[in-house]
């Protein structure tokens, strides 16, 4: 009997045991090391998981990982290097990750932010009230049953077959994908796109088009996912310089 519950235990609780300490991820101390002074702010994401961070002073940075994973590193002054992690990774206190530099760094780069005023930080509006844009407003006004008298206006129906309901939805689709473009503009400077990217500059506005047609990317763009926003708008950007030459 005691034989047959040791059998058991090594062949079916252990195994599991060790599985599931494998499946935990552990923070991975790692640090950049370059030929530059400037080691901060480089990208440093999990492509199994998605999650990222920011390295800090002196290029360390800190990763939830497990074996298996692959690390994507990525900077506007280096290039670009994928790391798998293997298991000794993890028993380092520390991980050196060598990358080489892309172009010459600046001496300085400023950086100003102004926080925006509205009325909900000036307590004008409730923070959690819905707030919509021109284009979501015209189409909810097309489609709401505004009581009228003793009655309700049919609008609504009016409005579907003239078709103004349908040329409102293509207003709101229009208005989201310019409104991703600014996300675009205001999150990636127009040298990233002609340096990182070598995207003609008389292409980049083309770039950017193309670039909301993507659904996965403008979800990137929305949730402010800029470190796999960056990476996805890399490998768009090879298919992109195809069609410009295949158009040449």
């Amino acid at each position: 009997m005691n034989k047959f519950l040791i059998t058991f235990i090594l062949f079916t609780i252990l195994p599991a045991s060790l599985l599931a300490q494998q499946s935990i991820r552990r923070n991975l101390k790692g640090k950049v090391t370059a030929d530059a002074n400037n080691l901060d702010g480089i990208y440093v994401v999990n492509l199994k998981t998605e999650e990222g961070t920011l390295t800090q002073d002196g290029g360390y940075f800190t990763l939830p990982v497990k074996t298996g994973d692959t690390l994507m590193l990525s900077s506007i002054q280096f290039k670009g290097i994928k790391v798998a992690i293997q298991e000794s990774d993890l028993e380092k206190e520390l991980l050196f990750i060598r990358m080489q530099p892309l172009m010459h760094q600046l001496n300085e780069v400023m950086v100003f932010q102004y926080k925006n005023i509205n009325a909900v930080a000036l307590g004008i509006i409730p923070a959690d009230t819905k707030s919509y844009t021109a284009a979501e407003r015209k189409l909810k006004g097309a489609k709401s049953w505004v009581p009228q008298g003793n009655g309700v206006s049919f609008d609504p129906i009016l409005n579907m077959f003239s078709g103004r309901t349908a040329m409102l939805k293509n207003e709101l689709i229009v208005e989201r994908k310019e409104s991703v473009m600014d996300k675009i503009e205001n999150m990636f400077e127009k040298d990233y796109f002609i340096l990182k990217l070598h995207i003609p500059e008389e292409y980049i506005r083309g770039f950017h088009f193309y670039l909301v047609e993507n659904t996965r990317f403008v979800t990137l763009i929305n949730t402010k996912n800029k470190a796999m926003a960056s990476f996805m708008m890399g490998e768009l950007a090879v298919k992109y310089l195809e069609i410009i030459a295949c158009e040449k």
